[in-house]
């Protein structure tokens, strides 16, 4: 290590030491998701706590947070295995404490990503955040004027360098900017073994280091998110995806079950092209007229992607990402994913995890910057997305609700959208659920309209339901609602239609064709069930956290929790699980994983009553 290079084995001494060289004002830093150095930032925290002349400001994203457990069957399910799923992770100070509402004057936090749905109700998170695309958080950061940096950093095995590892994102352009002297800040590292040696921009100089905390004590266990299931529902639109990546192409993922179901239809499509054709047309919703391949991958896919998820290593497991670009098969941004990802990308050879290379997001999300390579590099672009809703003008809702609150943020899905008509031959892809779970039925996540969006209508391209492909792209009004109306489940489908009528956004006499009239459950039932059976479509492709017991309690608790805001449906599931048939020994394991096989009191028994039903109407899923 450099002589110039303060390394510590206290986090307290190290906040010590950033005080003295910066002052009573200070403005952190920390890397969206998993880089942030919780024991630096708790630190500096109680710092603030016990000194009200400390002003501490803290700019971020995508806050971690092992889920805090709300009503009785999650606490339930989730208590005995909080520390196999998450391990020993090191709550953050000031999330607690915000969240508490008893964060001090003197602290402050503003966030430009919010963990998805989690600060809803967090009237000081609200008020505080930043609308950002990822990109421009870079220039929010220098303006609020940023004085401290402090990252998780992962050590090399032999040699001095350091890595970003899953947080390059923005820090290499703030540590490049700084080595330009277009800004100041003392950049602070805490080690992590369990990070992945990252290549590409990631990998650093140790002399840009200005302190290091490191020790035993301070070496924690990487936040893991536990795999959620794939329903059907969510193959459906991973087959229907999957039939619009090209050979020889580029692509982007995103996390969660729709993009494992992604991942998991192109290894189909890869593996076994006639198979993989054979549900395509199971699902009886062509894809319009030129947009579909179901043939095997010979030329492979290069990855561009913010995030580097766990499909992209799979993939490259399963030879379909193979097209080098500048010796890397995929260019990332940051990752944040599950323990065994973490594993895996670990145990690589360093030869063959410097494939994937991370990168600032100013590379991945922008084709600022040596744009002609970045053009060629970027051939036959797939950029695929989620969203939470799209109107039937095709304006996309992801990170907002109408009313104002924050659910998330917007990340990088105006870049990419950006990027798809930009680049001659790239194609933005949004994926939803045609419907949701809400306030006890089923709502469709097609709207007339909204009074939030995050990509206008202007940008709309394709749009992906459990249902179809629309592409929206080029067509006029009463074009891109016909195709929408075609995707969206046949129980909204004619009041959606109404609206547009009157709205004279379409002809008085128009009908939906018969065939797309029977977009319902069932047709993905009838069409998937037997694949899922084959354990073509399992519901966890990946692996999962969770015990087989778990898995199956998992559809069930979320089921009464879509339940619980009506009586009337709360009752209805208890009644049913009156009585009736015995339930299978599995279902009876549940009842003893959840301590309800036996009641001991009323709510005990109508929380058995709640779950025996919900395992009952699930049994199938």
């Amino acid at each position: 290590m450099p002589a110039h290079l303060d390394q510590f084995a206290d986090a307290e001494a190290i906040a010590d030491e950033i005080i003295a060289r910066t002052g009573q004002h200070i403005v952190l830093a920390l890397p969206l998701g998993l880089g942030k150095a919780n024991h630096i930032a708790n630190a500096l925290t109680e710092r603030a706590l016990r000194d009200s002349s400390l002003q501490l400001e803290i700019i971020t994203a995508l806050t971690l947070e092992v889920p805090a457990i709300g009503n009785d069957f999650e606490r339930r399910l989730l208590q005995p295995a909080l520390t196999r799923l998450f391990g020993d992770y090191p709550t953050l100070r000031y999330a607690q404490l915000l969240r508490d509402g008893k964060l001090p004057a003197n602290v402050r936090v503003s966030e430009f990503f919010l963990s998805a749905g989690q600060w809803l109700s967090n009237a000081a998170a609200q008020q505080r955040y930043i609308p950002a695309n990822y990109t421009h958080a870079l220039g929010f950061l220098l303006q609020r004027g940023v004085n401290v940096v402090a990252q998780l950093l992962a050590p090399h095995e032999t040699e001095a360098d350091l890595s970003l590892s899953c947080n390059p994102d923005i820090t290499a352009d703030l540590l490049r900017l700084r080595e330009q002297g277009e800004c100041q800040f003392l950049f602070v590292g805490q080690l992590n073994a369990e990070l992945p040696f990252m290549e590409g921009e990631a990998r650093i100089d140790v002399a840009q280091v200005d302190l290091l905390l490191g020790g035993a004590e301070h070496e924690f266990p990487l936040f893991s998110l536990p795999k959620r299931p794939v329903s059907l529902a969510a193959y459906a639109i991973g087959l229907h995806a999957a039939q619009l990546v090209r050979d020889g192409g580029t692509l982007q993922l995103g996390i969660g079950a729709i993009g494992d179901a992604v991942t998991q239809a192109l290894l189909l499509r890869h593996e076994d092209s006639a198979r993989f054709a054979d549900l395509i047309r199971c699902l009886q919703r062509p894809a319009p007229t030129g947009l579909s391949d179901t043939e095997r991958f010979t030329m492979g896919l290069y990855g561009v992607s913010e995030m580097f998820v766990d499909g992209f290593l799979r993939l490259w497991e399963g030879g379909i990402l193979k097209r080098q670009v500048d010796g890397a098969v995929l260019h990332g941004g940051f990752f944040v994913d599950c323990h065994d990802f973490y594993r895996r990308l670990r145990e690589l050879p360093a030869e063959q995890r410097a494939l994937f290379q991370m990168m600032p997001v100013s590379y991945t999300n922008e084709l600022y910057g040596d744009e002609r390579a970045k053009r060629g590099a970027r051939q036959k672009a797939s950029f695929v997305n989620s969203a939470m809703m799209v109107t039937l003008r095709g304006a996309v809702i992801s990170d907002a609700l109408e009313d104002g609150r924050v659910v998330s943020g917007v990340g990088g899905q105006y870049n990419f959208a950006a990027q798809a008509f930009a680049l001659n031959d790239a194609r933005m892809i949004i994926t939803l659920d045609a419907t949701r779970e809400q306030g006890g039925g089923t709502v469709s996540n097609i709207v007339w309209s909204y009074g939030h969006e995050t990509l206008p209508w202007h940008l709309r391209d394709i749009v992906i339901t459990e249902y179809g492909i629309a592409d929206l792209r080029g067509t006029t009004e009463s074009e891109a609602i016909e195709a929408m109306l075609k995707i969206t489940d046949s129980r909204f489908q004619g009041d959606l239609l109404e609206q547009a009528k009157r709205a004279r956004k379409i002809d008085a006499d128009w009908q939906l064709p018969a065939a797309y009239s029977e977009n319902t459950p069932e047709l993905i039932e009838q069409a998937l069930r037997p694949a899922r059976d084959e354990g073509l479509l399992d519901a966890f492709p990946f692996g999962t956290d969770f015990t087989s017991t778990e898995q199956r309690l998992l559809p069930a608790l979320e089921h009464i929790a879509h339940r619980a805001k009506s009586r009337t449906s709360l009752a209805a599931l208890a009644w049913r699980g009156l009585g009736g048939a015995s339930l299978a020994a599995s279902e009876q394991d549940c009842l003893r994983r959840m301590e309800l096989d036996t009641a001991h009191s009323l709510k005990e028994w109508f929380q058995q009553k709640l779950l025996r039903g919900a395992l009952r109407t699930t049994r199938d899923a």
